[in-house]
């Protein structure tokens, strides 16, 4: 029996090695809608993914596609092994944890494998040991998860990404290169040319339609195409010798790439093979990011019914459209590159270059106003596609969609470089610094100042994500020669592409020259965000007199207005405006504190400890934007009071424990909580907007910051007080925004 077992695997074992050597042999066809999930290189084929609700991006239900089939695997015998080689098949380095009983809900479908027992370095999940294919006696009530370290490995695609597939033995690359050379950036005319495995190639412009220039300028970052003085380029191409390797381009204008298109390839003597005609030629319109010309930029206008959130770029994040006065999400349903392509170049892009599904840029606030949205790619705007009003029933935020669009090539990443860090994640900042005489070197940027802001301007520039941490000092990271400070005073507002665009000191001052003192970053994939619960706070408002002998503790911690300092304790009281504030992070990873544990402050008087120094502002505007009272609020403990159905708490205050707010989780303050209010004792009657900002000092690197603050409308007359109109800042379209602004208050208690 032992004997026919193990030959029965070394037969297996064969057939495996030849058909993966007959799948090497062959080479998939051109897709521009393909669905890709994770795959493994076993002889199989296998596809994995992560599903279930509610879940991070690096944990779910394992799921995996056999014979043409999803399915799921038994928590049977399931161990932290077999969760390391699963994980590594999704893309992920290794696994921290995995899940039984369904903890991500129930799958539908085969169970494909039960009584699976690896060693943990197994290449493929087929390879582990287990009862075999689709011989199971469990049921969905058993389904495992795993839970993968969020790092990728290098080189691995990203799961529900639906992106361009290309068979890169056809085309490698596509350029324009230009004929009248130019140090302007980005490159917007030229002759088209065709990287393959042979190099570099022409295509012949028989034929060629202002369709095919469409697709061109859509894949290098151009919305637009616009004519081309073909007179200039046919003086030039008579010069040249060509080579046109591709001619009969027949493209419809909707694909995301060339190699999407009817082409026909040229063999042998491909200099010859062009009578009459001259390599292709296309010039293209660039959105108003990447337009030096200020006149242009004013001609040029996007759309503003859609926009991107959640992004490193502006050219990436989640897809909201405005309808009526509020912004909504839309929904995953039939999401594809064609649909996102509209929403990229409404904006000022190219065509999209991936297509993104499961809330991969983090989840949305408020309405999902679009569902099944099915575009042909001629349209100028989302909203013109055919898409279905939606219920409650149909989607979730955990299915908003997003989108990353192809942007020209600007050359941002060859002006910066950060070294001497464990990863290529983090390192200090080196940039590079031309001299009087003309020399390029690479140098350093002064610590001073640099913060939060800095480092996404950097993180950015070299695509390498968010930034977790901005660093004054980089004496850790001293692997460098560079030694010299070129660069100090840097203030960026976040949203620049390069730190080229941010403020900085026409000549170097730096307090501390040392390379130890030098600017460094910390960068990651993921990054969290943090949102106010809006109605919340609408319904817990109140005014409280609270005597002054019960708040000691408050005025030590800084939380009363100044005129409290003046008072008679500990006699009297003073007027607070209390409220409760539930705190979600609806990002894709746990919004810790700046400050790791050893450097958190005890406070006696409360007894806890403080993690951030200024977690949360409190303010009461007038109509004209002046503070009329201001509070703000020390995190005294981050940590998940509560959270969606299946997640799990991680971070609780008790016995020091380790502070922060788990993805899917919010952490709630309670209005009776000290600090939980605004001291309005000075305030007179009037009508006023209440402000609250999270992370108002941008400790915490999040996914946005726009998100962060909410705003009321709040009438006082001196014993009441009326809030209504509570909402996220830009949840409304400006003109309701500015009516917002302008409300003229309550004539009586009565709020229509």
């Amino acid at each position: 029996m032992e004997q026919s077992y193990w030959c029965r695997h070394i037969v297996v074992f064969l057939l495996s090695a030849w058909i993966a050597s007959c799948f090497a042999q062959t080479t998939p066809p051109v897709l521009s809608n393909a669905t890709p999930t994770s795959q493994s290189k076993g002889p199989e084929s296998l596809k994995f993914r992560l599903s279930g609700f509610p879940r991070k991006h690096n944990e779910g239900r394992i799921e995996v596609f056999y014979k043409d089939e999803w399915g799921t695997i038994c928590d049977d015998d399931f161990s932290l092994a077999n969760a390391h080689v699963l994980c590594r098949q999704l893309g992920f380095v290794s696994a921290t944890g995995w899940a039984h009983s369904a903890k991500y809900g129930k799958g539908t479908g085969k169970i494909w494998l039960d009584n699976v027992q690896c060693s943990g370095s197994e290449r493929s999940i087929s390879v582990c040991k287990s009862r075999g294919w689709g011989n199971s006696d469990c049921t969905h009530d058993e389904d495992a998860g795993v839970i993968c370290k969020d790092e990728r490995l290098p080189g691995f695609k990203d799961s529900n990404v639906i992106e361009v597939q290309v068979d890169e033995n056809r085309v490698e690359e596509v350029r324009l290169r230009p004929v009248v050379t130019s140090k302007r950036m980005p490159i917007t005319e030229g002759v088209v040319e065709l990287k393959n495995k042979d190099g570099w190639a022409q295509i012949c412009d028989s034929g060629w339609t202002p369709k095919n220039s469409r697709v061109v300028c859509g894949m290098l970052g151009f919305p637009h195409e616009r004519k081309v003085n073909k007179n200039f380029y046919k003086l030039y191409a008579e010069r040249q010798n060509n080579h046109f390797q591709v001619h009969s381009v027949a493209c419809l204008g909707t694909e995301v790439h060339l190699a999407a298109c009817p082409l026909e390839f040229n063999y042998g003597n491909a200099t010859k093979t062009c009578p009459g005609g001259m390599p292709a030629v296309v010039s293209c319109v660039p959105g108003p990011l990447y337009t030096q010309n200020n006149a242009m930029k004013k001609k040029l206008k996007v759309s503003s019914s859609v926009r991107l959130k959640g992004g490193v770029r502006q050219s990436e994040g989640r897809v909201e459209v405005l309808k009526g006065s509020e912004w909504g999400t839309v929904c995953d349903d039939r999401w594809n590159l064609q649909s996102a392509s509209v929403v990229c170049r409404e904006l000022g892009f190219g065509t999209a270059k991936e297509a993104l599904t499961g809330a991969r840029m983090g989840q949305g606030l408020g309405p999902i106003h679009m569902n099944e949205v099915q575009c042909t790619g001629h349209e100028r705007s989302l909203w013109n596609c055919h898409y279905k009003n939606i219920s409650a029933e149909d989607c979730k935020h955990t299915e908003d969609a997003a989108v990353r669009c192809n942007v020209p090539h600007m050359g941002y990443e060859k002006t910066v470089r950060i070294l001497g860090g464990r990863t290529r994640y983090e390192g200090r900042v080196e940039v590079l610094h031309t001299e009087t005489n003309g020399t390029e070197l690479w140098g350093l940027i002064c610590g001073d100042g640099w913060g939060t802001e800095e480092a996404m301007v950097v993180c950015r520039q070299l695509g390498l994500g968010y930034a977790n941490h901005g660093l004054q000092e980089t004496w850790y990271w001293d692997s460098s020669n560079v030694t010299d400070m070129v660069m100090s005073g840097v203030k960026c507002t976040g949203d620049e592409m390069s730190l080229s665009q941010c403020q900085r000191h026409k000549t170097v001052t730096c307090q501390k020259t040392s390379a130890r003192f030098a600017a460094g970053v910390i960068c990651s994939e993921t990054a969290s965000d943090l949102v106010l619960n809006a109605p919340l706070v609408q319904q817990t408002v109140y005014i409280e007199d609270r005597p002054l002998h019960m708040l000691y503790c408050a005025a030590e911690e800084d939380c009363l207005s100044k005129s409290a300092a003046k008072a008679n304790w500990p006699y009297g009281h003073r007027r607070l405006l209390r409220f409760s504030s539930q705190i979600h992070n609806v990002g894709r990873a746990d919004f810790r504190p700046k400050a790791g544990r050893h450097s958190w402050v005890w406070h006696a008087c409360h007894g806890h400890y403080h993690s951030m120094d200024i977690f949360t502002h409190y303010d009461l505007l007038s109509a004209n934007g002046t503070k009329v009272a201001e509070g703000h609020k020390a995190s005294f403990c981050l940590e998940d009071t509560d959270c969606e159905e299946g997640v799990s708490k991680r971070y609780e205050c008790a016995n020091f424990g380790e502070q922060g707010i788990t993805v899917g989780c919010w952490d709630l303050y309670r209005h009776d909580i000290d600090c939980q209010w605004l001291d309005i004792t000075d305030v007179k009657p009037g009508n006023y907007i209440l402000q609250v900002v999270i992370n108002p000092n941008y400790e915490v690197s999040e996914s946005d910051f726009t998100n962060n603050a909410m705003k009321c409308n709040c009438k006082y007359d001196g014993h009441r007080v009326w809030v209504h109109n509570c909402h996220i800042g830009d949840a409304f379209s400006e003109e309701a925004e500015r009516k917002f602004e302008k409300y003229p208050g309550q004539l009586n208690n009565q709020i229509s």
